[in-house]
């Protein structure tokens, strides 16, 4: 039995859900997403009340079911409110600045390190040490987010580096001199 799968999907006011083939498309107000769905796997729209139902019982069905809501309901959360991941820069002289859409990193490199911004993700930098990664695609939010903590991920010694908010990083002990 899936318990995600069986949960049911509720639409926020303009959005609206249309499937052609093994294509679904999610539109709202903060933009559009395309995906392919599993054919076994159908789409009940009843009002605002969307539910995913599987054929039988096989092992292939059962995987798709929960799989296939969770990423529908992140596709429905996406047009309508959005995704976002939050970075923060810790080091000395370690910042963040942005120029026009393309965010320029100065984290200990001998050159800044450019990145720019693909479609439907936008980087907002509050302060020179804090980065937002906003989109409605939940994916590349966290894939974007993912690579620009790559650059310089978090070191155990001192703690310097990209983290995201609010990530504990395990501290080591340094060699103790004689």
């Amino acid at each position: 039995m899936s318990r995600i799968g069986n949960k049911v999907i509720i639409l926020p006011a303009g959005v609206e859900i249309t499937r052609n083939g093994n294509d679904v498309t999610v539109k709202g107000p903060k933009g559009e997403l395309t995906r392919p769905f599993a054919p076994q796997i159908q789409i009940n729209i009843e009002g605002n009340e969307v539910t995913l139902t599987r054929p039988d019982d096989t092992k292939e069905s059962k995987t798709m079911h929960g799989t296939m809501r969770a990423n529908l309901n992140n596709m429905v959360i996406g047009v309508s409110e959005g995704f976002q991941k939050s970075l923060d820069l810790i080091g000395v002289g370690y910042r963040a600045q942005l120029q026009g859409k393309k965010l320029v990193l100065n984290v200990g490199y001998s050159h800044p390190v450019e990145m720019e911004a693909p479609a439907g993700v936008e980087f907002e930098v509050p302060s020179n040490t804090q980065i937002i990664v906003k989109g409605s695609n939940k994916e590349v939010v966290g894939q974007i987010a993912a690579e620009i903590r790559g650059v310089r991920p978090p070191e155990p010694y001192k703690g310097k580096g990209i983290r995201y908010t609010g990530e504990y990083v395990r501290r080591k002990e340094g060699k103790t001199g004689k």
